[in-house]
């Protein structure tokens, strides 16, 4: 890779490559975008060798940096892994199209007809750490949704995610939409994020997804309006009335299954009556499990745990680790959550619906879940096909951030020589 002397310049064309393809986008007919994303699933699965091939690149390329092994797991890509990213692409294309969909319509007394209709923000620009499947999962709902994309992958990910992306330019041009539609930044340098963050003229929303040190750069530093997807500092709670077989699988799945995404179980909330059984039981597992279980005073009995630090609570792991802590009640829990969390997916485990229906009520999360493995926080589990990230703020997208969210809405009004008195 050679370096680029003039990143400011070269931002500068991408920019102004974008913003001329959104234009073009805003009003593409959405049978155009569903064969592109087709077309695109076809050239990842067919061209899966180079995709692997270019991995092992990045795969070395995080061994010599020293990538622990759930970030190492973020990184790799397998046939397993890349059938998804196809499943994926074909569960986006199959959706309906938001851009034009009448959120709400009403008459005036005036005469007036308005109506309420989804249209494209613009231009996104999305930057990613680690995991490659970014690439087609922000280029797939980007193009949905009529916005062009500027992608902006981690270091780690360089290779894999070019090969990824040659295949969704191969699905534009394919159908004639503009290639510059979706556009891969073709440097490490981290000066060109610097330049993405103040795009003002060209880039409408930036969405990082990534850890707390990326959001934070990226919240500090932005000039463009930014959609926050913070840290996953994932609590389950499990209540008095939890029923112990769906503690264990649930608990087991939201801390195991892959540690490294954001919707791992970061902390254990326990009810203080369950300590000698459940409690007992499932920290005996996790630790059985290979979990470095980082337990408060009174868990710290049990042989095997680690006494928990102060820096130990609202700490994202994304590792073989789990903080513990035992709670009075529900209430307890909340405030726990409440001081530690991060908003992001939060869980109760409990056969009691007003105890659940409290925790509910009282915390504030992009995600509350019930007796559900909180792996399931992911738009393509919640049928979105895929998602740029999980939006922990408040303003405008919230949670798993898929198509419909990439669009804001405008007014269209229409009257027959209204006039106003």
């Amino acid at each position: 890779m050679k370096d680029i002397a003039d990143i400011p310049a070269l931002m500068a064309q991408i920019g102004d490559n974008a913003k001329a393809a959104s234009a073009e986008l805003a009003f593409a007919p959405p049978e155009a975008k569903r064969a592109a994303l087709e077309a695109a699933a076809d050239a990842v699965w067919s061209r899966r060798a180079e995709i692997i091939e270019a991995n092992t690149k990045d795969l070395e390329f995080g061994q010599n940096k020293g990538l622990s092994d759930a970030m190492m797991d973020r990184l790799m890509l397998d046939e397993d892994r890349i059938q998804g990213i196809v499943t994926g692409l074909r569960t986006v294309a199959a959706q309906d199209d938001p851009v034009g969909e009448v959120l709400t319509e009403w008459d005036m007394p005036s005469g007036l007809n308005i109506r309420r209709v989804r249209t494209p923000l613009g231009v996104v620009g999305v930057i990613y750490e680690s995991r490659p499947n970014v690439t087609a999962d922000a280029g797939a709902l980007c193009l949905k949704s009529g916005n062009a994309v500027i992608l902006r992958g981690g270091s780690e990910s360089f290779h894999s995610s070019g090969a990824i992306h040659a295949c969704l330019v191969d699905g534009l041009k394919s159908v004639g939409l503009p290639e510059a539609s979706i556009q891969l930044v073709p440097t490490r340098d981290r000066a060109a994020v610097q330049e993405l963050l103040t795009m003002i003229d060209t880039v409408d929303v930036i969405v990082p997804r990534g850890g707390k040190g990326l959001v934070g750069l990226v919240q500090r530093e932005a000039r463009v309006p930014v959609f926050a997807h913070l840290e996953g500092i994932v609590h389950i709670y499990v209540d008095a009335s939890a029923d112990p077989k769906k503690a264990i699988d649930v608990v087991m799945n939201a801390k195991t299954r892959r540690t490294g995404i954001c919707g791992a179980a970061e902390c254990l909330l326990i009810h203080e009556s369950l300590v000698d059984s459940i409690g007992a039981a499932l920290i005996q597992m996790l630790i059985e499990a290979g979990v470095r279980v980082h337990a408060d005073e009174t868990l710290a009995k049990i042989e095997g745990t680690i006494a928990a630090t102060s820096e130990d609570w609202g700490k994202e792991y994304l590792d073989m680790d789990i903080a513990a802590k035992v709670v009075p009640d529900v209430d307890g829990a909340v405030a726990h959550i409440r001081q530690h969390g991060s908003n992001h997916t939060d869980c109760i485990l409990t056969e009691d619906d007003s105890t659940a229906a409290r925790f509910f009520e009282r915390l504030d999360s992009a995600i509350l879940m019930r007796n559900a493995s909180t792996q399931f926080a992911d738009g393509g589990e919640f049928g979105m096909g895929a998602e740029i990230g999980i939006a922990t703020g408040k303003m405008h997208a919230r949670g798993p951030v898929g198509a419909a969210q990439l669009t804001s809405f405008k007014y269209l009004v229409e009257g027959d020589g209204t006039t106003r008195t």
